[in-house]
């Protein structure tokens, strides 16, 4: 077996970086994705005027491949708008509005599993929309859907591998960088892996200890 893990020891370093710029991508893209999400959820529902836009924003995000709409936006956009962004204001744009795209829909199915007869229940008590919204629908919503959320941020953290096409140094650009540097493929891209699947085994812990956290009888 033609494996020599000593010829890349010296650039292994290297991925402590690479770690730190991916769980700064999907930390800020989460948060980001978060607030979208809640936003999308709520602005899509019947009634809201703006609904058709929010529907079609989150359709476009769904329905296109992450990769694409990462290069269409960093280096599509600036040949019509002038506006060169950094790469990492380009990431974090894109897999905001992404995650955001896919949370509005785990939300609305976590808003469209409450009990109705709260929400006409607490109307009846004169209870105010805003008040409803955030003290009723949205806590039991996000307790309701927490491991689909939790899946959301695991396969976020995964799909920030992509931002390496566009320069930023994350744990896949760290691995492309070794890879080219020593002319070794195999070990470079285990140790990837394997610093994938450790981050995601932690995030998968964490989720299932809230999700402990939180149910109740």
């Amino acid at each position: 077996m033609n494996l020599n893990f000593e010829k890349i020891m010296p650039y292994v370093h290297l991925f402590g970086s690479g770690i730190l710029v991916t769980l700064e991508v999907a930390a800020l893209a989460a948060i980001g994705g978060s607030i979208l999400g809640l936003a999308f959820s709520l602005l899509g529902r019947k009634g809201s005027p703006v609904r058709y836009l929010v529907k079609g924003i989150v359709e476009f995000f769904r329905g296109t491949p992450l990769l694409i709409q990462l290069t269409f936006f960093h280096l599509g956009l600036p040949q019509v708008t002038g506006w060169i962004p950094d790469v990492m204001t380009s990431a974090l744009i894109v897999f905001s509005i992404n995650s955001g795209a896919y949370l509005s829909e785990i939300l609305r199915a976590g808003i469209e599993s409450i009990d109705k007869g709260q929400i006409e229940a607490a109307h009846a008590l004169g209870v105010k929309n805003f008040d409803i919204t955030f003290s009723i629908i949205i806590p039991q919503a996000l307790r309701n859907v927490l491991p689909a959320i939790m899946n959301e941020f695991i396969t976020l953290v995964k799909e920030t591998s992509v931002v390496s096409v566009i320069g930023l140094t994350d744990i896949m650009r760290r691995e492309q960088m070794i890879a080219s540097v020593t002319y070794r493929y195999f070990e470079p891209s285990l140790i990837a892996m394997m610093i994938y699947l450790v981050l995601n085994i932690i995030l998968s812990f964490v989720g299932k200890k809230l999700e402990r956290a939180l149910k109740y009888d």
